[in-house]
């Protein structure tokens, strides 16, 4: 069961008081308590925990301070859609919105090799009217013999180079909790040019640790990737994770499944799920059309393979793309490959926005 108190409801608060004291006598309920900044209001959300069917709606309603209540009925308490449940299920970060009912493209660099190549990057994002992009600075690799990525020792010059081009957010993978804090030091030594959003990669989606961690700190948001071997509920579980902690700036990601029935695809397409995920849950989702096909195959209609899959997801609903593109493929150090190129970004895009021009008269079609 969720309490969603009356906005700005202070801790220090006469209501907030006696509120708690009142939760603290429900017999076999605890409670955790979610608080959600924002420029104009605060907004508090109780959780309670135990055997809560025995409790009365309208006694919870007539506690102190509440406004509202949701009782849950499905199995992500926090990110999921219950019934008569209408928070809100978008979040801005760093003057971008991420909701169900928004899109946004993360094309860049899977991997930051030279600041040449970032820069070319950036430019060309800008000059497109995009504010986003994703750069890998930690690359959880197979081989240990694989290139691992640059580190902390690329952030200062890449968030420089996205405050130059006007980049507002970075989708950036971590594999650790020290990198949290080498993205936050970076980010204050030059300045916060930009804004990052924390990436847990598919190997990543199962330490839970990790996103017990991640999910402590609520200054980024969170890219969860699909586990690449598990199921959507066991994926889903991992995001409820981080929101458990207290971050519920979290976006899904599906970036195809490891089974060779995808072949010769890198991964089985799994972008269908958009629609379902959003079912289920009120998290934006993201897909990763170049994790999924893995290569530049070209359709005999012309169009690239990669374009196609992004259309699927697009006109499913899909909130961010998550794309992989280079200046050189062939000197990319990861997945050049599978790296669409500089000018073929205005085409992506336009493909991109006809996608969505279908998905928005699809639902103005379903609508009675």
């Amino acid at each position: 069961m969720i309490l969603i108190l009356a906005p700005n409801t202070q801790p220090d608060s006469p209501e907030f008081r006696q509120l708690a004291a009142q939760l603290d006598g429900l017999q076999g309920i605890t409670y955790r308590i979610h608080t959600e900044r924002g420029e104009e209001q605060t907004l508090t959300e109780i959780y309670l925990i135990g055997h809560t069917a025995a409790l009365s709606m309208e006694e919870m309603e007539s506690l102190p301070g509440v406004e509202r209540v949701v009782r849950v009925s499905e199995e992500y308490r926090i990110l999921g859609r219950h019934k008569d449940d209408n928070r809100p299920s978008h979040f801005e970060y760093n003057g971008v919105r991420f909701g169900q009912d928004s899109l946004n493209v993360f094309a860049g660099l899977c991997a930051v090799d030279v600041p040449e190549h970032v820069e070319a990057m950036m430019k060309a994002l800008r000059d497109n009217g995009q504010v986003c992009t994703r750069m890998g600075a930690y690359k959880p690799r197979t081989s240990p013999y694989a290139f691992q990525g640059h580190g902390k020792a690329c952030l200062p010059w890449v968030f420089e180079l996205a405050g130059k081009y006007g980049i507002k957010v970075i989708a950036m993978e971590v594999t650790h909790e020290s990198h949290v804090d080498e993205i936050r030091e970076a980010l204050r030594q030059t300045g916060n040019p930009t804004g990052v959003m924390l990436q847990i990669g598919t190997r990543n989606t199962q330490n839970f640790e990790l996103l017990k961690i991640v999910g402590r700190q609520q200054e980024f948001p969170v890219l969860l990737k699909r586990g690449f071997g598990i199921t959507l509920n066991e994926s889903l579980n991992a995001a409820e994770y981080l929101a458990s902690e207290g971050n519920r700036k979290v976006v899904f990601g599906l970036r195809g499944m490891k089974t060779n029935m995808g072949d010769p695809h890198r991964n089985l397409v799994d972008f269908a799920h958009v629609p379902t995920v959003k079912r289920l849950t009120r998290m934006p989702v993201c897909i990763d059309p170049s994790h999924s096909v893995g290569g530049r195959f070209r359709a005999p209609d012309g169009l690239l393979e990669v374009q196609h899959v992004t259309a699927q997801g697009v006109i499913a609903g899909a909130n961010m793309i998550l794309v992989d593109f280079h200046p050189h493929p062939s000197k990319a150090l990861v997945d050049g490959p599978q790296a669409l190129l500089l000018e073929e970004l205005p085409g992506f895009l336009e493909d991109v926005r006809i996608a969505r021009e279908a998905y928005e008269k699809r639902v103005k079609l379903a609508r009675p």
